[in-house]
């Protein structure tokens, strides 16, 4: 029984469709918390970055699109981050507190692979359409594998700077510092995942037949 043909998707339409939720989902509510607590001040900024994530998911619910995964995550997220804010009064616990919720999550996408069952699959196909031909596939099936344990270090990693950078730096240092550092960490370790991914479509593609 041969392979079935599997087109490669290029990383350039990859990056069409991935960026711009990511964009969406995680970027755009932290720099609307940035500006407006440049122009408004603190309290103003928790309000504005929880309307922006309310208003998108409502956005979409109202003129039933579809709402990514990582849009509900950010919803649940900015919910307990503009509690605790209020609550604490401290820009430090708003931080840090999504931070512990980021290396829980490290220790989901460790028990997914543990239950065979890799988060990262199931976030990949919030973006992009994978055939099913390919996601049976055993060495589609390990990729996912490796690479939810990639991602599980990656958020630990970046959870843990962080934490330290909120706990030793000021709040302008804080922002340039940890923007920076967990973009250059994750920047990494998305185009090794997305050059890895490639590599195992086309192992795929040109594998013998069964």
């Amino acid at each position: 029984m041969n392979h079935p043909p599997v087109v490669l998707p290029r990383l350039t339409a990859l990056a069409k469709q991935a960026v711009p939720r990511l964009l969406e989902g995680v970027v755009a509510p932290l720099a609307v918390f940035y500006v407006s607590m440049a122009v408004l001040g603190y309290k103003w900024a928790l309000i504005a970055a929880a309307a922006y994530v309310y208003i998108g998911v409502g956005q979409r619910l109202v003129r039933r699109v579809k709402v990514p995964a990582t849009m509900f995550v950010a919803l649940l997220a900015i919910t307990a981050r503009t509690a605790v804010g209020f609550w604490t009064g401290s820009w430090v616990w708003y931080f840090i507190q999504p931070e512990i919720g980021t290396i829980f999550l490290s220790m989901v996408f460790l028990a997914s692979v543990r239950l065979n069952r890799p988060l990262v699959q199931k976030l990949t196909l919030d973006y992009i359409h994978l055939p099913s031909a390919v996601l049976k596939h055993e060495r589609v099936r390990r990729f996912f594998v490796r690479i939810t344990l990639l991602w599980a270090f990656v958020l630990l990693a970046n959870s843990t700077v962080s934490i330290w950078l909120a706990l030793h730096e000021s709040l302008g240092t804080f922002m340039l510092l940890r923007t920076s550092m967990v973009a250059a960490i994750s920047g990494l370790a998305i185009v090794f995942s997305l050059f890895a991914f490639k590599r195992v479509l086309r192992r795929l593609h040109h594998a013998p037949a069964a």
